[in-house]
C-alpha cells in the first residue's frame, strides 16, 4: 500500500466500481469510483467466445442484461449491442488507461482460472505501450487463477482468498507470496488482523456496506475494505480519521441500556441477519447424507446442523470478542456478566433428516437476561425475520406490526381459529392432549409442524392466532419470542408472567392479550389435568 493511502487510513476498495450509483464493471461506475476518492477498483472478468477479456462478475449476461446466454458464448460483437456509451460491457483494455496517473490501484478479480493467462497478456501488452502506461494492478480471485498470475509474473500483487476465521500459517503464504490476505468481512476480528500482519501481509476484507461494520474493522487494524457504497466508505474513514466526529459519539452510538454501546447492538444485529443469510443457502445447498441420533431415535442431528453452529460459532467468535455462545450440538455455558449467543443450527432436525421443508435457524444474543437480538430463517420459503429489543420485528425488512385477530364467534376470540403447539422430541407434552382437547371444544383448530422456532414466530407473522410450546429451550425459543413481543404480540410463561426467557415451564406466545388471556386459561388447565393424569 503506498505511503499516500496510509496518511489517510484504511484503502477504500470500490466493488465494481462505484456501483451503488451506476451500473456495475462499466467504464461510467470505474471512471465515478475514481472521481469520488477510491484508492482502489475492483473489477471482474470473464471471456467472451472469441477470447477477448470483459468486465462481468456473472458467468450469465441474465441478471444485468435479461439474456440467457453464458458470456463465454456470445462474441464481443455480440456483447457490443448490450447498452451504450460507457454504459456498454468493456473490455478490461479499456479500463487500464484509466489507471496510467494517479495512485489509484486496479484490482482484477477472476472467479475461475479461465480469464487468468489472457487478462494478464492485456495488462502486459498495456505496460509494454509508450510511456505512460504504469497502470497499478492486483489480482484477486480463484487460486488456480492466482497461480497462473504468479507463473506468469514472479513481482505481480496477489491477494490471497482466505475463508476460514482461523488464521492462515506462514506455509500458507509460502506458495503464493501475497501482499494482501482477503477475507469476508464476518471472518476478521483483531487475532485475525494481528496474525496477518505478524507474516508481513496486509489485509483487506468484503464486502461491508454498513457504516458501524466499516468502524469496527478499522479500528480493529484492517488495511483495506471493499464496498458497494464508496460515499459511505469514504465518509466513516473521515470520521475515524479525525474528521468533524471523530471526537465524540453521536446520539446513535449513546450508551444502550445494559451499558453497551448502540454500535455494538446494530453489529450484531448485521451480523445475524448475514449469518442467517448464509445458513439459509447452507441448508438448501447441502444434502442430507447422514444422520446421525442422540438421546433417542427421534433425536436426529445431521452434519448440515454441525457445520452451520461451526460457521457460526467461528463469526460470533471474531466479530465479538468476549461474548459467550450456547449452541444446540456443541452446547456452551452462560456467564454473568457477559453477553451471550443461543444457537440452535437447525430447529426441525426430525423433518429435514425425513425430507419435510419445514426447518428453521435461530440466532439471538441475550444481554442482562434478555434477548436483544433475534433472527429466524426459514431456508425453504427464504424467509428471514429479526428484531431488536424496543426497536421493532421485521421480515424481509418489512415492519411487522400485529393487529387483534378477528374471532370467529363474538364472545370468544379462540373460535374458528388455529393455535400451533409441539411434540416434545416424539411424544406430547405433559398436558398437551388436554390442551388439544379443550381447543376443539372451542372450534379451535391445532397445528404440528416440527420446529418450534417456527411455530412461535409464526404468531408475528399471522400464522394462527396462538402458540403453545411445553417445554421452553433458550436455543430454539428466545429469537422467536423477542420477534413476537417486538412485533406487538404476548409472550407468557406458565405462570402467567410476561417474560422471553422463562425460568421453568413452556412458553405462550399471542397475536393479542384477548387471545392470550382465553390460550392461557386453557393452557394452564390442561397442564394440570396433565399432571394429574401423569
Amino acid at each position: 500500500m503506498s505511503a499516500i493511502v496510509r496518511a489517510r487510513g484504511v484503502a477504500a476498495v470500490a466493488h465494481r466500481g462505484d456501483s451503488s450509483r451506476w451500473r456495475e464493471n462499466t467504464l461510467r461506475a470505474v471512471r465515478s469510483a475514481l472521481a469520488e476518492g477510491a484508492d482502489s477498483v475492483e473489477i471482474d472478468v470473464r471471456l467472451t467466445r472469441d477470447g477477448d477479456v470483459v468486465l462481468l462478475h456473472d458467468p450469465t449476461l441474465e441478471r444485468l442484461w435479461g439474456v440467457e446466454r453464458a458470456v463465454r458464448d456470445v462474441t464481443l460483437a455480440e456483447l457490443r449491442e448490450l447498452g451504450g456509451g460507457e454504459e456498454r460491457i468493456p473490455l478490461l483494455a479499456d479500463v487500464l488507461p484509466l489507471f496510467d496517473r494517479g495512485d489509484a490501484l486496479l484490482l482484477i478479480d477472476m472467479e475461475t482460472v479461465e480469464p487468468a493467462a489472457a487478462a494478464y497478456d492485456v495488462v502486459a501488452r498495456h505496460r509494454a505501450a509508450p510511456a505512460g502506461a504504469e497502470a497499478r494492478v492486483a489480482w484477486c480471485g480463484a487460486l488456480d487463477a492466482l497461480r497462473t498470475i504468479r507463473t506468469l509474473d514472479d513481482a505481480a500483487e496477489v491477494w490471497l482468498p482466505w475463508a476460514s476465521a482461523v488464521p492462515p500459517r506462514a506455509e500458507d503464504l509460502a506458495d503464493l507470496r501475497p501482499a494482501v490476505v482477503n477475507l469476508h468481512h464476518l471472518l476478521v476480528g483483531p487475532g485475525m488482523v494481528e496474525a496477518v500482519h505478524a507474516l508481513g501481509a496486509r489485509v483487506s476484507c468484503w464486502t461491508v456496506d454498513d457504516r458501524d461494520q466499516m468502524a469496527w474493522l478499522q479500528r480493529i487494524g484492517v488495511d483495506s475494505i471493499t464496498s458497494n457504497r464508496l460515499a459511505d466508505l469514504l465518509g466513516s474513514r473521515a470520521e475515524a480519521f479525525g474528521g468533524d466526529d471523530a471526537s465524540a459519539a453521536t446520539a446513535d452510538e449513546a450508551e444502550a441500556p445494559s451499558g453497551r454501546s448502540g454500535e455494538e447492538r446494530r453489529r450484531a444485529r448485521l451480523v445475524a441477519r448475514e449469518l442467517a443469510v448464509w445458513a439459509m443457502d447452507h441448508v438448501r445447498s447441502n444434502p442430507v447424507d447422514r444422520v446421525d441420533t442422540k438421546k433417542n431415535p427421534a433425536d436426529h442431528v445431521t452434519e448440515v446442523d454441525r457445520a452451520i453452529e461451526r460457521g457460526v460459532r467461528e463469526v460470533v467468535d471474531a466479530q465479538f470478542p468476549g461474548h459467550r455462545f450456547v449452541g444446540e450440538e456443541y452446547g456452551g455455558e452462560p456467564e454473568a456478566g457477559s453477553p451471550c449467543w443461543y444457537l440452535d443450527p437447525v430447529d426441525g432436525t426430525a423433518n429435514l433428516a425425513n425430507g419435510v421443508p419445514w426447518t428453521s435457524f435461530s440466532l439471538a444474543l441475550v444481554e442482562d437476561g434478555s434477548p436483544v437480538v433475534g433472527v429466524v430463517a426459514d431456508p425453504w420459503r427464504g424467509l428471514l425475520v429479526e428484531a431488536a429489543a424496543g426497536e421493532g420485528a421485521w421480515v424481509d425488512g418489512r415492519r411487522l406490526r400485529l393487529a387483534p385477530a378477528v374471532a370467529g364467534g363474538a364472545d370468544d376470540p379462540l373460535r374458528g381459529r388455529i393455535v400451533s403447539t409441539e411434540l416434545a422430541g416424539h411424544r406430547p407434552w405433559p398436558g398437551m392432549v388436554e390442551l388439544v382437547d379443550g381447543l376443539a371444544e372451542r372450534f379451535c383448530t391445532t397445528r404440528v409442524m416440527g420446529s418450534g422456532t417456527l411455530t412461535i414466530a409464526g404468531v408475528a407473522l399471522g400464522h394462527g392466532s396462538g402458540a403453545v410450546i411445553g417445554a421452553f429451550g433458550p436455543v430454539d425459543h428466545l429469537a422467536a419470542a423477542l420477534i413476537v413481543r417486538e412485533a406487538g404480540g404476548v409472550v407468557l410463561d406458565e405462570a402467567g408472567r410476561d417474560t422471553l426467557f422463562p425460568e421453568r415451564g413452556g412458553i405462550l406466545a399471542a397475536r393479542d392479550r384477548e387471545t392470550a388471556d382465553a390460550l392461557f386459561a386453557l393452557w394452564r388447565d390442561a397442564v394440570a389435568k396433565g399432571a394429574s393424569r401423569g
